[in-house]
């Protein structure tokens, strides 16, 4: 049984696109847990599967072999998702689209406003509340992007190479954010990315290959994680 503070449990997890001769194998058998207060950096290059394993930790994909539960979660409504890019909606403002995700679940327009508000605070974009993307830089669209999963307090965020189009140090604020975030909520924070960088600011790492997970630190680094190939 899984440790009490196990949020996502990743078992032997594959993940194939297609059948027959045209399959494409995404992710091979990937065993990686997930516990709450970690800072984890999936490291590899474009096409390494890093983006096909984020999915499955969330819920977006079901693997194909093996398992991914969520042991420490009351639902998938507790992962928050940060994607590469800010998929932000155009016809809204910066603080309507920060309070988007809460005002689908129901709750009302002015607490979600406020939400909004006090989570673009925190990331240092509440300036920019009353203007449309198109009005705004990458970095800051990545910035609010950042606070809308803070706003929603979820238990794990889950961000998807998301400081691969910026530059350095526009990419430096918005990992800066990211890390507010879950520093603010509490929630594990795993960053898929190809920049050392962005990578050694995390407290464990490891890398994908070829679809294939394994260690890239020491035993003591990554200590509290399960981490291979088990394929």
């Amino acid at each position: 049984m899984a440790p009490a503070d196990v949020l996502i449990d990743c078992q032997d997890a594959a993940l194939t696109f297609g059948r027959g001769p045209n399959a494409v194998v995404a992710v091979h058998g990937a065993a990686l847990r997930v516990h709450a207060g970690d800072r984890l950096a999936i490291v590899g290059p474009s096409g390494s599967g890093k983006s096909s394993l984020l999915h499955l930790l969330a819920g977006l994909e079901q693997p194909t072999s093996g398992s991914v539960t969520w042991p420490g979660l009351a639902g998938l409504r507790d992962i928050g998702l940060v994607f590469q890019g800010d998929s932000l909606v155009p016809a809204l403002d910066i603080v309507e689209n920060t309070a988007l995700p809460l005002v689908l679940t129901g709750m009302s327009d002015d607490r979600a406003h406020e939400a909004a508000l006090s989570a673009l605070a925190l990331v240092g974009t509440a300036d920019l509340a009353d203007r449309l993307p198109e009005e705004i830089s990458g970095g800051q669209a990545q910035r609010v992007a950042a606070a809308r999963v803070l706003a929603q307090t979820p238990r794990v965020i889950l961000a998807d190479e998301p400081t691969g189009r910026l530059d350095h140090a526009t990419g430096g604020r918005v990992l800066d954010a990211l890390l507010t975030a879950a520093d603010e909520t509490g929630a594990a924070l795993v960053v898929t990315t190809h920049d050392p960088a962005v990578a050694a600011r995390l407290t464990a790492r490891c890398t994908m290959r070829d679809g294939r997970l394994t260690s890239a630190d020491s035993v003591e680094a990554n200590a509290g994680h399960s981490l291979g190939d088990t394929s």
